[in-house]
């Protein structure tokens, strides 16, 4: 069963490629997966084709209603893009291998960078609505990981090492480009849960009570993938609530993507500035 499944698995993921590649003449340097209400970064990669996800053999479709479902190739800052408009969640009831299927099809049209951003909630009492959060580690909540199971040859290293999963230099330079930019920049540590409720009180405060800075529900199965694949990662968090003692209001889609915009300048800065420099 389990050796039906690898090879089944590895079937679909090879003719993505192979869709893919009929259609892109030129290797990609960098994948991108911009996080909710974060698409206007789109806006400044010029743009070469655009692959709607129906067309891409096993590609998954978003549900959400805020994500769209294109694969965008073009470029940026002298770099070849490409881009998700739209990603999945394992809330939305895939499985986490589906939810990481566009990583498996990156790596294997060559991408070695990695960069991703999220919306997330505050749990820092330092933070505020609309500041950008260089994560910096994790901690996966997730009931499911994505390696679990027969392990496939090919993919990686079966235990990869997460030590240093989001990447120094890139954190580093990022800094740098906010300082030269006046930017105010924020880093910390990223727990991923399940969804898609929010949390309770008493859960805020445990997730800071085990060292979180920031909480969400994306984001850790596709570093997961992303490492086991030997990609360099950098993830920017933005933060749309407020989840600490006091500050715990009711939120809405429109205000997370209200409060996601009025991050969205610093993020597109550093993103864009980061591209000119790797």
């Amino acid at each position: 069963m389990y050796k039906d499944f690898e090879i089944n698995y590895l079937d679909k993921i090879h003719q993505a490629v192979a869709h893919l590649k009929g259609i892109i003449n030129d290797k990609p340097e960098i994948g991108i997966i911009p996080g909710t209400g974060l698409g206007s970064l789109l806006n400044d990669i010029e743009i070469i084709t655009e692959i709607p996800y129906q067309e891409i053999p096993h590609f998954p479709i978003p549900t959400v209603v805020s994500h769209h479902s294109k694969l965008i190739l073009g470029k940026a800052e002298g770099k070849l893009i490409l881009a998700m408009k739209g990603r999945f969640h394992y809330y939305e009831g895939y499985s986490m291998k589906e939810v990481t299927f566009p990583i498996r099809v990156m790596k294997m049209l060559g991408i070695k960078t990695l960069i991703i951003s999220n919306a997330s909630g505050g749990l820092n009492p330092d933070f505020k609505i609309g500041d950008v959060m260089v994560i910096e580690d994790h901690i996966d909540l997730f009931p499911e990981n994505p390696l679990r199971g027969l392990h496939v040859e090919g993919f990686g290293d079966r235990f990869p090492d997460m030590n240093t999963a989001y990447h120094p230099g890139m954190i580093q330079l990022a800094f740098d480009i906010a300082k030269q930019t006046n930017i105010n920049l924020q880093k910390g540590v990223y727990a991923g849960v399940q969804g898609p409720n929010l949390e309770t009180p008493a859960e805020y405060k445990y997730l800071r009570t085990i060292g979180a800075d920031a909480v969400g529900m994306s984001t850790i199965p596709e570093v997961i993938v992303a490492i086991q694949s030997e990609m360099n990662v950098f993830a920017l968090s933005a933060i749309t609530d407020l989840c600490t003692p006091g500050n715990i209001k009711k939120v809405s889609l429109p205000d997370i993507l209200e409060a996601a915009a009025k991050a969205e300048p610093a993020m597109r800065k550093i993103i864009l500035e980061l591209l000119k420099r790797i």
